[in-house]
């Protein structure tokens, strides 16, 4: 190759990292915004406490604890970061995986070693599904360890989509609308439960995840699992998202805007005590009138300050 020819290629090949870089960044900040957006929106993390984030090896735990980190840094409050792994004792489980990048990031962390996987190999029938079981032998475990660590805050790793395909399959199968709400109150009521990641799409998780190489585990107990009902739920949202741009962000800002008056819960709304009054109803309904449809609200002033930190960095 010419000295000419060569200077071009290296002045490609620089061009193409620049944009690379350039997206990468585009969304590294989109993540960052989101998860303050979603701190700010809901109160999630207050100062002087104490998270656990529990990471389980995949994708959306390490995106959550990296952030997380990255917000602990620049936050105006004060809060501590222990990252918590429960070694369930499946078969070929790497080990030494975690250990290493929790050490080589710099961040506090425990490992608690319980054998639920022969647990629920040995009560779950062959064919059945495993994730009942094993998800309420964790939830029981972590709740456990959150209080011996004097933890005030367990963040869980779920996103935006996690908290539809919910919506849904409480929807399809149980008869509820019901979600995954991104604060709670544990079923023991010891402990508040965050979802730091409640605004963040599963998509620029991944896109994420694959950029900075985290060291993917993947959940051979239940991933390998098919014809759950979640997945069947998360492809008809993927075809969605795919035929109609815009759907998937309509139906999450639904779950925000919710007018029970306008639904047919009697526990929700007193029916039976309506009447008519002398002014305008807040909320009332327009009769024969179409419907119209407002635009999400804009962020409060915590969310913007919150934005603004991470935006100067």
């Amino acid at each position: 190759m010419t000295s000419a020819g060569t200077n071009r290629a290296d002045a490609s090949l620089t061009a193409s990292q620049n944009k690379q870089k350039y997206s990468f960044n585009k969304l590294q900040k989109r993540l960052r915004r989101n998860v303050g957006k979603a701190i700010a929106d809901f109160g999630m993390i207050e100062h002087n406490d104490k998270v656990m984030v529990c990471l389980s090896g995949g994708k959306d735990s390490y995106t959550m604890l990296d952030i997380l980190m990255f917000l602990k840094r620049i936050a105006p409050i004060h809060f501590d970061i222990i990252a918590v792994n429960l070694d369930q004792k499946q078969p070929g489980f790497p080990e030494h995986v975690l250990p290493e990048y929790l050490e080589s990031v710099g961040v506090e962390y425990k490992i608690v070693e319980e054998d639920t996987y022969s647990i629920v190999m040995d009560k779950v029938p062959e064919g059945k599904t495993t994730c009942s079981l094993c998800s309420r032998l964790r939830r029981g475990i972590l709740y456990n360890t959150a209080k011996k660590l004097g933890a005030t805050k367990i963040a869980l790793g779920h996103h935006r989509d996690d908290m539809l395909e919910t919506f849904f399959l409480n929807m399809f199968h149980g008869g509820k609308l019901k979600s995954m709400p991104p604060k709670l109150v544990s079923d023991n009521g010891e402990h508040i439960v965050i979802r730091p990641l409640a605004y963040c799409t599963e998509k620029d998780i991944q896109r994420y995840s694959d950029a900075v190489e985290f060291p993917i585990i993947p959940c051979n107990l239940c991933g390998s699992q098919e014809n759950l009902q979640r997945q069947n739920v998360k492809a008809m949202l993927q075809d969605w998202d795919r035929r109609f741009p815009g759907r998937i962000e309509s139906m999450f800002s639904a779950l925000q805007n919710v007018a029970p008056s306008h639904l047919v819960d009697q526990n929700l709304h007193d029916f039976k005590g309506i009447s008519t009054q002398n002014g305008p109803v807040e909320d009332g309904d327009i009769g024969f009138d179409p419907p119209t449809f407002a635009s999400p609200s804009e962020p409060s002033d915590d969310t913007v300050h919150v934005i603004n930190l991470m935006e100067s960095n």
